[in-house]
């Protein structure tokens, strides 16, 4: 039996459960999409997302390494946001799920029905 588990941790279980929340998805796909974004940029880009939750998931993925935070030293600052080779590394696989779920879309909602 294959034991995923590194020292206590399983890096899949890891890796998704900061992936697979209701905005990092969005946000890494945003960034992909327009290049270099800023704050309120993205809070556009998505839509939905509230300014605190928005900031909680930059920082995760800036944390993960896979979104880099810019700040300029200018009056008012100027804070910008893109992909990291890692983060870029990373999206032909979230591009897939994209490209899968809006071709389902219909069919599972029509599902949940």
């Amino acid at each position: 039996m294959q034991n995923f588990h590194r020292d206590g941790i399983c890096p899949i279980r890891d890796v998704l459960s900061r992936l697979g929340d209701k905005w990092s998805l969005l946000v890494l796909v945003s960034l992909q999409t327009n290049g270099v974004m800023r704050f309120g940029d993205l809070q556009r880009s998505i839509g939905d997302v509230s300014q605190r939750m928005l900031t909680v998931t930059l920082r995760t993925l800036e944390a993960d390494g896979i979104v880099e935070r810019k700040v300029y030293a200018e009056v008012p600052p100027r804070v910008e946001y893109r992909l990291t080779d890692r983060g870029r590394s990373l999206m032909p696989y979230l591009n897939g799920l994209v490209e899968w779920a809006q071709r389902h879309a219909d069919g599972i909602l029509e599902s949940r029905k």
